[in-house]
């Protein structure tokens, strides 16, 4: 068998959505899996779609989830350029077009824009009275199949637009193999003479893609199962022009909750999206690892060096995957807690800014929460009290478990004010020492004297950390003024 090579081919349009990456990851876990060559190639054959700095969010997403290219525009392995708008202005997709012209799996088509509009048909529900979910197809009509080789050198030399479409044939049927899927046969008779090359000279998405396959010898293709209608033209192509197919390999979609497909204005549907909601890289990876396959180990946290090694494509499934957020939230709280507290900090540093502008221990305050957190956005509510202590409810002090209310609360704030505003250290080991001290002699329960303390001094029904914690982030000024401002709440 000849040596793995698989290409991630992106259009320029935007932000890399969920669906782009699982297929840029699964491309790459084959090759990698086998020892193969991963090739970026860059599709901007759509210009009017394209749009600028978007490749460069295209390196930076490969960059950022480490799914580093063997081959591609910045690394030329013999089959570039890697850039189709590059190879289409070295006229290749031309060349091959012609080819099939001779051939007669291709021929010129000058119709205009009017005339394939009196081809469209309406498709959809006749039953029922929305037709929201009415489209418009066309189904070319062969028309200028049957123009004389005079006719159409005339219309050449005249300089009359044209496209050159597919010759797909009306009767028999077409079968091709997906590794997931199997043998998948469809009637021609559905098959579109699609245009190959555009009025403008560029070429169609579909046929550049089987050119730049063949030619960059690639031999897996890995696409979304909404592409499954398209192959047959794919196929016959490969027909025509006498090459082998590479293998394809189908995704199921990836649905939302509610089991739609999942939409660029749900907020996530984006690599970028989720890094702004606090979604660490390797928890985005690893989930999206797991859209549609699952380890024969049924592990769940796997690096992608694991991955790598456990991945066999022939273990995706059919059945549409669910984004579920819930299991990406507790995936990337996973990540976060396994992670070296030097880069935990590094990460979680702008978030603390957000909130905190004083002159407080900002590492300790992010070590408070790092088990806490399932994103980095979840920090600003569980630390914002030591920016500035909360307006709160005095009902709070009222804890059935803690043996607490108004009362008690109060006595144990004044009880301790002073031998607050007397302690010299006010380190956290100080502080708990005086609160547990004050506890034993009072013969009261733990929770009786830290409830109180730890209330007045965050404002918040939970918190990161205890009482001495807090305090000793706080410092000893903004702490008694705290306690006082409790004191006169409850007095």
């Amino acid at each position: 068998m000849s040596k793995i090579r698989t290409r991630y081919a992106p259009s320029p349009t935007g932000r890399m959505h969920v669906g782009n990456l699982r297929t840029a990851l699964y491309e790459y876990l084959i090759a990698k899996h086998e020892d193969g060559t991963f090739l970026l190639r860059i599709e901007d054959t759509d210009q009017e779609r394209t749009v600028e700095g978007a490749v460069d969010i295209i390196y930076r997403t490969m960059k950022g989830t480490g799914l580093i290219h063997d081959e591609g525009p910045d690394k030329d392995g013999g089959f570039g350029p890697y850039v189709q708008s590059d190879r289409q202005a070295q006229g290749i997709y031309m060349e091959y077009a012609k080819q099939l012209v001779e051939k007669g799996a291709a021929y010129y088509c000058f119709c205009t824009k009017e005339r394939l509009a009196t081809l469209k048909s309406a498709v959809g529900s006749s039953e029922d009275d929305d037709h929201d979910d009415v489209k418009e197809i066309t189904k070319y009509d062969k028309h200028c199949l049957h123009l004389s080789k005079e006719e159409i050198e005339e219309k050449l030399a005249s300089g009359i637009s044209f496209v050159i479409r597919q010759n797909n044939p009306q009767d028999g049927s077409t079968t091709f193999h997906d590794e997931i899927f199997g043998d998948i046969t469809v009637d021609n008779e559905e098959l579109d003479d699609m245009i190959m090359i555009k009025s403008d000279g560029y070429p169609t998405y579909n046929f550049a893609n089987v050119v730049d396959d063949h030619l960059m010898q690639i031999t897996h293709v890995v696409r979304g199962n909404e592409y499954l209608s398209s192959t047959p033209k794919y196929t016959r192509l490969y027909q025509a022009f006498g090459w082998d197919e590479p293998k394809y390999v189908h995704c199921p979609l990836i649905t939302n909750e509610e089991h739609k497909k999942l939409s660029k204005r749900s907020g996530h549907s984006s690599y970028e999206d989720l890094l702004e909601q606090g979604f660490v890289s390797e928890a985005i990876v690893n989930f999206v690892a797991l859209l549609g396959w699952s380890s024969q180990s049924n592990a769940e946290i796997m690096s992608l060096e694991e991955l790598i090694k456990e991945f066999d494509y022939t273990h995706i499934n059919k059945a549409p995957a669910v984004f579920d957020m819930v299991k990406l939230r507790w995936m990337n709280g996973e990540y976060i807690k396994r992670m070296d507290d030097q880069r935990y900090f590094e990460l979680a540093l702008p978030y603390v800014r957000q909130v905190i502008s004083k002159d407080y221990d900002l590492q300790r305050i992010a070590s408070l929460v790092k088990t806490r957190i399932e994103t980095f956005l979840d920090i600003e509510d569980m630390i914002d009290f030591f920016e500035e202590l909360p307006d709160y409810d005095i009902a709070m002090y009222t804890h059935k478990k803690m043996k607490t209310d108004r009362e008690s609360s109060l006595a144990v704030l004044q009880d301790l004010l002073p031998e607050f505003e007397a302690l010299e250290d006010y380190s956290e080991g100080s502080i708990e020492a005086l609160i547990m001290n004050y506890i034993q002699n009072k013969g009261i329960k733990n929770g009786q004297g830290l409830w109180p303390v730890r209330t007045a001094v965050s404002g918040k029904q939970s918190t990161p950390g205890g009482a001495y914690e807090i305090m000793s982030i706080l410092g000893k000024g903004e702490s008694l003024q705290r306690i006082k401002t409790a004191i006169k709440k409850l007095s």
